[in-house]
């Protein structure tokens, strides 16, 4: 089975980038479609995005399109979610997962697998 650890987030202004980060041991990641989803206090868990097993491929939610960014290096193991112009809506922490699911442009797979998060807090 596959373990996930996120690192990167942390305290950043409105209008700002951050990149996170998600290292995975015990699998290699190529092996699942990768996705990252957040969750503010108080609030349920949103998806953000997911990106395929090639890394052909990407989707996100509507809020995340034209800001936010799912890139994966399969060598290293990584996923990254590349955020810019935050805004303090996209406080939360985010949590990046994987999924043993085919990679569908329209619908969210079944993510078996998550990380411990990581908190981002954008400041107005």
């Amino acid at each position: 089975q596959v373990q996930l650890v996120e690192s990167g987030g942390g305290l950043v202004r409105a209008g700002d980038s951050l990149r996170l980060s998600c290292v995975a041991s015990g699998r290699a990641i190529a092996y699942y479609v990768m996705g990252w989803f957040r969750q503010a206090p108080g609030k349920e868990r949103e998806f953000v995005g997911a990106v395929s097993r090639s890394g052909g491929s990407t989707r996100y939610t509507e809020s995340a399109k034209g800001r936010f960014t799912i890139s994966r290096d399969n060598a290293k193991n990584m996923v990254y979610l590349h955020m810019s112009s935050l805004k303090p809506e996209d406080t939360a922490v985010y949590y990046c997962a994987a999924s043993s699911d085919r990679y569908r442009d329209n619908t969210v797979p079944v993510f078996g697998y998550w990380g411990q998060g990581t908190q981002v807090t954008v400041s107005s």
